[in-house]
């Protein structure tokens, strides 16, 4: 209810959204009346709920779906009050334009429930929806429209149960003759039809001529679909029609009549369509052709037409389609051909043996989907042919049988089979006659499938009643297969795996038929009995032995029956022919000693014993009519999972015995005995049958009467059997000792003759001589003689072992062991061997005063045995009687002094321990079972008498452990229960005399803590007791306080662990840990903890669960107190936690180490640091759980940088033990790994600690470059790092990731694309670009960060002031000067002092990186130079004053250059002298940076000069200004721009405005601008000033020998110019000669333009010589 007032609200509130502009889409519609109005909003809301995609629910958690499904009830219970308006107001919804397919969908579902339930309706309604429907049925087929045109035609046929005249006259209106139709339409007609059988059936024949007239215009495969399902449709309703016509209250229109409007249709469908290309039309023709040929075939005109057309349905098979669907259509028509009698032409006979019967004979594509049905339809194809044309089909399947190919006869005769075995009515004898004909063709075929084919006829025909057909050879072929399938599976090989398979189906099917033979056939011949017969007794494949007893049963029954007829008449005995009774007799004995092999063959052997009783000891007839049903009955009762293989053989041996009770006093039993004999070799080794025969030898031989035959009998066993067969081996003891229940003396004598006879002495060993075929091994034949004596012992009569015990029994055993080499075998048959000896002399009453010699010797040898024994493998049956041997041993006198029963500890628990608990019926391992525990019990409680103290309890556990550990919860069981029983021995005797060792305690709690939780309710219980009598052996040992509240509470926590909710007993364990908790000191909690973490995934989850749980707890309990093992708790729990599976152990240990770390964290820090890379995910998961701890996180954060930084401090004293771990060598990468997993996974919770973080990751950025690179040499690194780290993980990359990252979690995606643009990540990877990289990564993180600016500043303060050169170096270089940030936070006087310590640096990088600092003061804090400027002076001086480094001099001239910018002239003082003297010098220097800083320095100086230092600078022009002019040419582009613009600036000194007009700043570098205005220059100096002239000539003559070309150059060209300018008065000052040499020289220097440019200047040289010649008065004269 309310959610139907939710939905009212809803409504409502649509209600108003809607009115707001009703007319918005029904503009068009007509008008309302007010009701429908109403109704129509009503509708409108309900619909558009219907079509909310929103998913609000309300309170009782109602969902869309509910929604939908409450709106469509709502508009239906309307419509059940006012149906017109409804459905007016739902077929107006649908006339609204641009409504979603969704709605429509909706409506016109709504509008198929109204129509259903209210029945007829209003006309004019109903004739709207049939047009609107019809209109939307038949729109455009797009992929939505389809979805409309399938709701529209289910309204359309919704509304034709009650209006079906206006239905189908829309309908029919829109199906036009020679006019393609819709497809929807013809849909539509099709359900219609199928709907409304007797109403559209007066119109069924103008629609089929009509959609006849449209077959030659559907050329489309859709719409062809569509047809042909629609005339599968129209035939299935035709025949429904047909088949009800008394029903039928229109006009009846016959079947003959439809069925000549069908016949054009289904030619057109056979010659037209099924001829095309495309699959599915050819698969929807099949599948229409089926309905039509039921309507076609009945009719005898056209039937025969329709057998001309079979032919194009063959031709279908060579194509694409599905096979099955064309033969089920050829089935239908050959099937009506037999029915009517009215067979196929014969001339198409052969064409469909053909087609048909290659189908049979090869292998289906792999299309074909439906191959095993099609065989089955081709079968029945095959029978209606049978019965057609009889002859002519075996006369073709004869010309198949010719063929050699296996799969064709193999098809063939299946087809024949098929053919024989057909149903009612039967094949006629002819035919039958014929298929045998074509059988014995082939019988000659040695192949396997065609073997069972004809086999399988064989048994066809006799269950056919065809028995008479097949006498002779039938039976001969079906007995040859028998023994040659028999023959072939027993002679195997191992490489035929898939022929002996085939030989398996061969003798199968053979069987099978030789059961179907002889249950149906009557009167078998007398050699079929006897090779049957015969076959039991030679066989060797004994898994047909069931079948063949059964039918020889059958058989004998049979005959019998016939010879009580014959005998009534004659007087004769009722026997059957038998070879040998005895060889009968003994064969079925021994096979029925596994009766339920080979499918139950001993119910079947003695149903066939009882009835050839008389045949086999008449003697014995009447006890068997007895006794063989209860056998029978026992084996009826049980099943083979369920019987007991002692208890069966003991019946038949009973059996037996009652049998050979019958013959006394004749030699029956003694020829018995020989056929058991004879049979031996029958079987093999080891197997059931052979065990028994052996048993039954024995019994028969003990029964014997003439003991000298008897000893020829077992002599005769002794030489033939092969001792290296175990087997062979235990069946022959067993074999002696049954007989010697009866003939004690004559076997001893027998074995005593046989080691005669073979020679037996300890220097000579003649055995191999009797037994070419099977040599003898010495050990093996001692070994078997040994427990032939222990068996004579156990089976002798009591009153004789007595005196029979010592000498010859134990004294043979000892002495064939003693002189042996004592091997495996050898000393299982002694322990054997003294099991039974000491066995049988327990089991003599009154042995008080019998002393038993040989027992100290026997059990020193079996102790040796035991030794040599492996202690970890399962006990098995000979260590099980060793064990009951040492146990009766310990019973007999003389008795075990204690040091004996101390060496059995070793051996007493894995004796009995692994043993697997037996079922109930199993009564003789269960007694073995018992009798193990019992020994145990007693020997160990001895053996703890002997060893009361700590060591010898740890011991004890030791073994026990693995027990107590073990998956098997028996084994936990049985340990858990022994170690009570020797922890209350231990406690009741030793008290508190001896105190347990330090952390044994621990440790024994340990072991015992995940029981608790063991899902076995008594192994948790025995655990809480053993837990109770360590913790009162601790307590009474360490006088702690224990008292009775402590016991109480443990005893309520036992009685809490009875319960089966894991969960509870989980907390009753947390609570058993408290309690225990109190008993423990730290040494003690570490040993549990270390074997509780070495217990985990030993077990299984509630063990694991149980130990976390304990850890937990302690932890708890005792972290305070364990600062100083907390290195070892962490290290045993990190140790285990990678192979830890369950998350929830793994997240409680985790919880463990977070624990720690919050009490002691540096400890636990510093170990977790010291793990090894790459990080494995256990440590990732427990970092993990750190940053889920955001505080405790960003604690771990900030001791994480602390240990990075703490590498560029001083190493401190350590004052604390957390001092000593907080010191301890880590490795940085592994660190900085663990940061960046941090910073990851903290995500936005790290702003604050950004500037902390930038300035930790920059500095080991930095220390990445130096000697702090290394990692420090930890022995903990060196033993787990034995391979190579990946590349991505060092210390460059991981540092780099975790500030991309940082940036990134901090929302920066600007300054992280600048920093990529900008290649910053690249700089900072490489040592040469690095610095460069730090300087660009600060100054944007400054200029696109606001977060904590000053904490960054002083963070770079602080490492500025480190003693680590690299710290300082990257600190300097972070350095933000060219920022106001230092002169905002008033940090700018300590950097800048720092800086001035940096430049009396020795390291380059350092001074290089000050001085830049220094320079940037100008662009960060202008307006504070003048206050430093002496200072900053001063230092930019003395890298030019001392240049040893080219980089730290052009910075320092770099830096001057800023510095000056923001200087007076004044306030550089004197130092402007020395910068312009020291600026000069570097004019001609080597380096280009040098020049280039050089000029650009003495441009600023240009800039600064006043009044003050003009006629200084003037003069210092001068001294320039060659240099200038030169360099203007200077092969560094960048020198030689920045030398034009000094002499741009300096010019003005100069004084003349000729000069400073002619030189233009933009093309000064070129060369004819440079000439002319070099020109200028020179023509001014001639006129004004003519010895600066001649000075600047010699000053550029001394140019000619500079390194650079282009100088030299330079410097040619200007002495040409030069010496163009000057006067005569100064040429004749001239040194012509030494010109003239020095010009002649660059004629001979490499580069071309060099010598170019002497040449012109030596040119002019020659000129200005005669000249000077003419000027002078030797020239004038």
């Amino acid at each position: 209810m309310a959610y139907t007032h939710q939905l009212e609200e809803e409504m409502a509130e649509t209600a108003i959204e809607s009115n707001e502009d009703p007319s918005e889409e029904t503009e068009d519609l007509e008008p309302l009346e007010p009701d429908d109005s109403g109704t129509f909003q009503q509708v409108t809301n309900l619909l558009n709920i219907m079509d909310s995609e929103s998913t609000k629910t309300d309170t009782a958690g109602a969902g869309p779906d509910m929604r939908k499904m409450l709106a469509s009830v709502i508009i239906t219970e309307k419509a059940t009050t006012k149906p017109a308006m409804v459905m007016n107001a739902l077929i107006r919804c649908l006339q609204v334009p641009e409504i979603s397919t969704q709605r429509k969908v909706n409506i016109y579902s709504i509008l198929q429930e109204i129509i259903q339930q209210e029945g007829e309706l209003e006309e004019h309604c109903v004739q709207r929806l049939v047009t609107i429907a019809s209109k939307e049925m038949r729109g455009l087929l797009e992929v939505e429209s389809y979805v409309r045109a399938e709701v529209a035609s289910d309204t359309l046929v919704a509304l034709s149960r009650n209006h079906f005249s206006l239905v189908m006259y829309e309908l029919q209106h829109r199906l036009k003759p020679l006019d393609l139709a819709e497809e929807s339409v013809i849909i539509t007609l099709a359900k219609l039809a199928n709907g409304n059988v007797f109403e559209f059936m007066p119109y069924m024949g103008i629609t089929l001529a009509t959609i006849f007239t449209m077959l030659r215009l559907a050329n489309e495969a859709k719409m062809r679909q569509v047809i042909c399902s629609a005339m599968e449709t129209f035939c299935e309703t035709v025949q429904f029609y047909l088949r009800h016509l008394e029903d039928s209250v229109y006009p009846v229109m016959t079947e003959e009549q439809f069925a000549v409007k069908l016949f054009p249709m289904y030619r057109y469908f056979v010659t037209v369509w099924l001829r095309g290309n495309n699959p599915e039309v050819k698969l929807g023709v099949i599948k229409s052709l089926k309905p039509m040929l039921n309507l076609l075939l009945p009719n005898d005109d056209l039937r025969e037409q329709v057998y001309d057309y079979i032919p194009l349905l063959l031709a279908e098979y060579q194509g694409c389609l599905e096979a099955l669907f064309i033969t089920q259509v050829l089935r239908q028509i050959l099937e009506m051909s037999v029915t009517t009698n009215t067979p196929v032409p014969p001339m198409q006979l052969h064409t469909i043996f053909t087609e048909l019967h290659v189908q049979v004979c090869s292998k289906a594509p792999a299309q074909q989907q439906y191959s095993s049905q099609n065989l089955m339809e081709i079968v029945h194809c095959f029978i209606a042919l049978a019965r057609s044309y009889p002859k002519e089909l075996m006369k073709f399947f004869l010309s198949q049988m010719e063929m050699s190919k296996e799969a064709v006869r193999v098809g063939t005769l299946t087809l024949i089979r098929a053919v024989v075995s057909a149903d009612e009515p039967r094949m006629n004898i002819r035919t039958i006659y014929l298929a045998i004909r074509v059988v014995k063709n082939t019988l000659s075929d040695t192949r396997s499938k065609v073997r069972m084919a004809i086999l399988r006829i064989i048994g066809q025909l006799a269950l056919s009643g065809f028995q008479d057909r097949i006498r002779g050879w039938g039976l001969k072929y079906v007995s040859v297969q028998l023994t040659l399938s028999t023959y072939k599976l027993t002679n195997r090989r191992e490489s035929f795996y898939q022929r002996d398979l085939e030989e398996k189906m061969v003798h199968r099917v053979a069987m099978d038929t030789v059961r179907i033979i002889t249950s149906s056939v009557s009167g078998m011949p007398s050699d079929f009995w006897l090779r049957l017969l015969c076959y039991i007794m030679e066989t060797d494949y004994t898994e047909a032995l069931t079948p063949i007893c059964v039918s020889l049963t059958n058989l004998a029954e049979r005959q019998l029956h016939t010879k009580d007829a014959e005998a009534s008449a004659t007087r004769r005995s009722r026997h059957v022919e038998l070879p040998a009774p005895q060889r009968l007799l003994a064969r079925l004995l021994v096979l029925m000693s596994s009766p339920y092999k080979g499918e139950g063959r001993g119910i079947a052997m003695l149903n066939l014993l009882r009835t050839l009783s008389q045949s086999i000891a008449p003697s014995m007839a009447d006890m068997w009519e007895l006794e063989i049903p209860l056998l029978v009955k026992y084996l009826e009762e049980h099943t083979e999972f369920t019987w007991n293989q002692k208890t069966w053989e003991d019946k038949l041996i009973q059996f037996l015995r009652n049998s050979l009770k019958k013959t006394q006093g004749s030699n029956w039993s003694l020829r018995l005995s020989k056929e058991l004999n004879n049979q031996i070799e029958s079987f093999d080794s080891p197997s059931l049958e052979k065990g028994f025969l052996y048993r039954a030898l024995g019994f028969t031989l003990a029964m014997g009467l003439e003991a000298d035959k008897v000893e020829v009998l077992l002599l005769e066993l002794l030489y033939k059997t092969d001792y290296s067969n175990d087997f062979d081996r235990e069946g022959v003891i067993l074999c002696f000792g049954l007989c010697a229940q009866g003939q004690v003396k004559t076997v001893l004598n027998v074995l005593h003759d046989f080691e005669e006879r073979i020679q037996e002495s300890e220097q000579s060993w003649q055995i191999g001589a009797w037994r070419k075929d099977h040599p003898w091994r010495r050990e093996t034949v001692k070994g078997a003689l040994m427990v032939m004596y222990s068996c004579v012992a156990s089976y002798c009569p009591p009153q004789m072992l007595l005196t029979l015990v010592d000498s010859p029994i134990t004294t043979k055993i000892i002495h064939h062991y003693s002189s042996s080499c004592q091997d495996i075998c050898l000393k299982m048959a002694f322990m054997r061997s003294v099991v039974q000896v000491t066995n049988a002399v327990k089991n003599i009453k009154d042995l008080e005063d019998f002393q038993f010699a040989q027992k100290a010797t026997l059990t020193g040898m079996i102790m040796a045995v035991i030794k040599a024994e492996p202690t970890d493998s399962l006990v098995s049956p000979v260590r099980t009687m060793a064990m009951g041997a040492l146990s009766c041993l310990s019973k007999l006198k003389p008795f075990y002094s204690t040091e004996e029963n101390s060496e059995l500890m070793d051996i007493s628990i894995h004796s009995v321990i692994s043993l697997q608990p037996p079922g109930e019926n199993n009564e003789s391992v269960k007694t073995l079972y018992v009798n193990a525990l019992r020994a145990l019990e007693q020997l160990m409680e001895g053996l703890m008498q002997r060893q009361l103290d700590p060591k010898g309890l740890q011991e004890m556990v030791h073994l026990l452990e693995k027990w107590i550990l073990s998956e098997k919860e028996w084994e936990r069981e049985k340990a858990m229960n022994l170690h009570l029983h020797l922890m209350q021995i231990y406690v009741q005797s030793i008290a508190v005399c001896f105190p347990l060792k330090l952390g044994q305690f621990g440790t024994l709690v340990g072991l015992l803590a995940p029981c608790t939780c063991d899902p076995h309710r008594r192994t948790r219980l025995a655990s809480v007791d053993v837990l109770s009598s360590l913790l009162d052996l601790h307590a009474s040992q360490t006088c702690s306080s224990w008292g009775a509240s402590k016991e109480l509470e443990l005893e309520k926590c036992k009685e809490d662990l009875q319960g089966s909710d894991m969960e509870k007993i989980i907390i009753v364990s947390s609570r058993i840990a408290k309690v225990a908790c109190l008993q423990f000191n730290c040494d003690e909690v570490v040993s549990l903890i270390q074997k509780l973490c070495e217990n985990i995934g030993a077990v299984d989850l509630q063990h694991d669960k149980a130990s976390v749980t304990w850890i937990g707890t302690f932890l708890q309990m005792k972290v305070k107190e364990l600062e100083d093992k907390v290195a070892e708790i962490l290290g045993a729990i990190l140790v285990h936690l990678p192979v830890v599976d369950p998350l929830e152990v793994r997240h409680h240990l985790i919880e463990g180490i977070l624990l720690l770390a919050h009490y002691h964290q540096e400890i636990v820090l510093t170990s977790l640091l010291r793990q090894p890379l790459p990080m494995e995910s256990h440590l990732v998961e427990v970092w993990l759980a750190v940053a889920e701890n955001v505080p405790f996180a960003r604690t771990m954060l900030h001791a994480l940088m602390g240990r990075l930084q703490s590498r560029f401090v001083p190493k401190a004293n350590a004052t604390s033990k957390a001092d000593v771990w907080r010191l301890a060598a880590v490795d940085p990468l592994m660190t900085l790994c663990t940061i960046h997993l941090l910073i990851e996974k903290m995500d936005d919770k790290l702003p604050d600690l950004f500037p902390d973080l930038v300035y930790t990751l920059l500095l080991q950025l930095s220390s990445s470059q130096g000697p702090e690179a290394m990692s420090p040499v930890l022995k903990t690194w060196r033993l787990v790092h034995t391979g190579t780290l990946p590349e991505e993980i060092n210390l460059q990359r991981v540092t780099i990731k975790s500030m991309q990252l940082l940036f990134r979690i901090l929302n920066k995606e600007p300054l992280l694309r600048t920093l990529e643009e900008q290649g910053v990540w690249t700089l900072l990877e490489s040592s040469s670009t690095f610095l460069q990289g730090v300087s660009l990564l600060a100054r944007l993180c400054v200029r696109n960060t606001e977060v904590y600016p000053q904490r960054l500043s002083e963070l770079v303060l602080r490492g500025m002031a480190s003693e680590a050169l690299s710290c300082r170096i990257s600190s300097t270089a972070v350095c933000f000067m060219s920022e106001p940030i230092l002169y905002q936070e008033k940090l700018l006087r300590p950097a800048v002092l720092m800086l001035e310590k940096g430049v009396d640096q020795e390291d380059d990088a350092l001074r290089v990186l000050s001085l830049r600092a220094l320079g940037n003061m100008a662009l960060g804090a202008p307006k504070k130079v003048r206050q430093y400027r002496k200072l900053l002076l001063e230092k930019c001086l003395c890298s030019l004053r001392e240049p040893l480094s080219t980089s730290v001099t052009s910075e320092g001239m770099e830096a001057l250059a800023k510095i000056l910018a923001e200087l007076r002239e004044g306030d550089v003082g004197s130092a402007f002298d020395t910068i312009s003297q020291q600026c000069r010098t570097f004019f001609d220097n080597e380096s280009e940076l040098l020049r280039l800083k050089a000029f650009v320095l003495f441009g600023k100086l240009a800039k600064v000069v006043r009044i003050s230092k003009k006629h200084f600078f003037k003069e210092e022009v001068k001294k320039a200004w060659i240099p200038l002019m030169l360099h203007c040419q200077d092969p560094c582009s960048d020198a030689a721009q920045a030398c034009v613009a000094t002499m741009f600036q300096c010019v003005h000194f100069w004084g003349w405005k000729a000069l400073e007009s002619s030189l233009n700043q933009s093309d000064a570098t070129a060369p004819k601008e440079m000439t002319g205005f070099q020109r200028t220059l020179c023509s001014i100096l001639t006129q004004k000033n003519p010895a600066i002239l001649y000075s600047f000539l010699l000053e550029t003559m001394t140019y000619i020998k500079s390194n650079l070309s282009r100088i030299r150059i330079a410097a040619c060209n200007l002495a040409g110019v030069i010496m163009k300018q000057m006067s005569v008065h100064y040429l004749k000052k001239l040194d012509f000669p030494a010109l003239r040499n020095s010009l002649q020289e660059l004629q001979l220097d490499s580069d071309p333009g060099v010598r170019r440019a002497a040449l012109e200047t030596l040119k002019i040289l020659d000129t200005c010589s005669q000249h000077q010649l003419l000027a002078s008065p030797e020239g004038t004269s």
